[in-house]
């Protein structure tokens, strides 16, 4: 997933933004500044007083964190990927040879007098 959708930017849809008034006195930009700063995200009007709009991922790779998927980790995850398929299928292969695969029994041979 993270070699697809790593950094890319992420633009909101409007109905996404969370539309909001500032404190009196300040814009959007210095009051949400320590919140961006920590945690990220965009506004599209910083130097409004009144209406801000947010979004709150500003790129792919916050999201990306959120759900433990880095891009540098991306080989390695495809050879884990890999270990996983040749694994089943190596096990699917012995249960049906396991189950399928006529046994030899434990033949007795008779002599003819």
């Amino acid at each position: 997933m993270s070699t697809g959708l790593a950094n890319t930017a992420v633009v909101c849809a409007d109905i996404e933004y969370l539309h909001f008034d500032p404190p009196s006195g300040e814009t959007c930009a210095s009051y949400l500044a320590p919140y961006i700063a920590s945690a990220g995200g965009y506004l599209t009007n910083e130097n409004a007083t009144s209406d801000c709009n947010f979004c709150t991922l500003a790129d792919t790779n916050a999201f990306l964190a959120s759900v433990s998927s880095k891009y540098e980790d991306r080989w390695r995850n495809f050879g884990i990927m890999w270990a996983f398929i040749i694994f089943n299928a190596v096990g699917a292969v012995f249960m049906y040879w396991l189950v399928r695969v006529p046994k030899k029994a434990g033949v007795k041979k008779v002599k003819k007098e």
